[in-house]
């Protein structure tokens, strides 16, 4: 029984098309990252054309004045956020489905905006947002 030992498995390794896919990721991924910008998106307050069913009960507005935010419950300014919880709670007592409108100026910092909205979940309140019309 002859046994033939004429052809030799090659054992080498070739890196060449290995190293052409990391670059072809490489160049992907630059060119991906630049164009991600996240301070590129600016926002203004929404503009609707729709009128809500639900009349609100009371209206809260946040004014900006020179950095200072103000209060205001219905048209009495009421000093801070502790002021706006005791009027809500004084107004809005004992009736079914409590209902407030938010007004916020535009220069009102969003935080300040989610500090409202955290009162009125907190008290069971339901909250909309006003926006200007279209």
């Amino acid at each position: 029984m002859a046994i033939k030992h004429g052809s030799k498995v090659d054992k080498s390794f070739s890196a060449s098309s290995m190293t052409d896919l990391m670059f072809l990721l490489l160049l992907f991924l630059l060119i991906a990252t630049t164009l991600i910008n996240p301070n590129a998106l600016k926002l203004m307050l929404p503009k609707s054309s729709n009128q809500l069913k639900d009349k609100a009960m009371t209206t809260v507005s946040i004014q900006n004045a020179g950095g200072k935010y103000r209060y205001y419950v219905e048209l009495q300014e009421v000093g801070s956020l502790d002021g706006v919880e005791r009027a809500l709670k004084a107004r809005l007592d004992g009736q079914q489905e409590p209902t407030v409108s938010l007004h916020a100026d535009k220069t009102v910092m969003w935080d300040e905006v989610v500090k409202v909205m955290n009162i009125a979940k907190r008290n069971g309140y339901k909250l909309n947002a006003a926006t200007q019309p279209e």
